[in-house]
């Protein structure tokens, strides 16, 4: 086990191994404002039940991570940041922070970021958090940079970090998921938007492109609810949620877009006159099953396939947004 005190116990380390430590565990950061030859920092890097915990300090005044260096990385993550010591501001998309002893914040590690100390003496603990993995667990993407100052969540992330209690040998894989699954929640409870238009912009235009997705691949039979939610990178009970407040659920709606689609290619077959089997227009929609297709279709349209002229073909139909 190692604690936070062991890390103020760390080696010192000058400019350049500090730099080339820091890129080794967390991506290209270069500090500023003093003399290379003045320069000391301390970098550490923990797994705690599944998440890279990163700890940093520097007597920098300012520490620059720019366009070059994200596509140098190419990393896709955030970082649930908290100020140790010292006080500092953040300046990511334009927007300065101010972040202090106490607070926790999120950071988008795929976007330019600078820190500015106050002292040139801060120490900074971090948790790395997947995107898909984070915006999955909000069900949101989150704003970047967001603090969230004296919150009660924010004690026990805080704690994780400060006992640095790592994994144990005898604790499970399961252990291990259902602690990273509470940690997430807590950062739900953390940085939910406090606007609820806010989320309601953010979820219908969610909802949106999960139509699209679904669109694009209804016509493969085995595409179901758990593939849509991994195109989407939110979580199945989330996207289930999602379709739940609009009366519907996924499922029905993959088979309603399978369904008017066959309605539209059966009425094509009907003025045409062709003599197009329905059981490949079946298959074309997305049914693996002809029995099961003609079923369904029966109790949508109220009559057989082989009967459909197009007078009772219906637009996709989405759900209530």
């Amino acid at each position: 086990m190692h604690s936070s005190g062991d890390f103020l116990g760390t080696p010192n380390l000058n400019y350049e191994a500090w730099r080339d430590v820091v890129r080794s565990i967390c991506g290209r950061y270069t500090p500023d404002g003093i003399e290379p030859k003045a320069f000391s920092g301390r970098a550490r890097l923990r797994t705690i039940f599944g998440f890279r915990a990163v700890e940093l300090s520097s007597n920098a005044y300012r520490l620059e991570r720019t366009h070059q260096d994200v596509r140098a990385d190419a990393v896709d993550h955030y970082y649930a940041l908290f100020q140790m010591a010292g006080q500092s501001r953040i300046i990511q998309n334009n927007q300065i922070m101010e972040f202090k002893v106490g607070d926790v914040a999120l950071v988008d590690a795929a976007r330019p970021v600078t820190y500015l100390s106050e002292k040139g003496s801060d120490y900074w603990a971090s948790l790395q958090l997947p995107r898909r993995s984070l915006v999955s667990h909000l069900g949101f993407e989150p704003r970047c940079p967001s603090r969230r100052s004296g919150a009660a969540a924010a004690r026990p992330l805080r704690q994780l970090l400060q006992e640095g209690v790592e994994e144990e040998p005898l604790m499970s894989v399961p252990a291990n998921a259902y602690m990273r699954l509470a940690y997430y929640d807590l950062l739900g409870a953390l940085f939910a938007p406090s606007d609820p238009d806010d989320t309601s912009l953010h979820t219908d235009r969610l909802f949106t492109r999960i139509c699209d997705i679904i669109k694009e691949h209804f016509a493969n039979p085995a595409f179901g609810p758990c593939d849509v939610a991994v195109e989407a990178g939110i979580s199945l009970r989330y996207l289930q949620k999602l379709f739940t407040v609009r009366n519907s659920t996924c499922s029905d709606f993959i088979r309603s877009v399978r369904l008017d689609y066959a309605a539209g290619l059966l009425k094509r077959r009907s003025l045409l006159k062709t003599n197009q089997p329905i059981s490949d227009i079946a298959f074309a929609s997305g049914f693996g099953d002809y029995t099961n297709f003609n079923r369904k279709f029966r109790r949508r349209f109220g009559h057989t396939p082989g009967s459909h002229s197009g007078d009772h073909a219906e637009p996709w139909a989405y759900p209530h947004r």
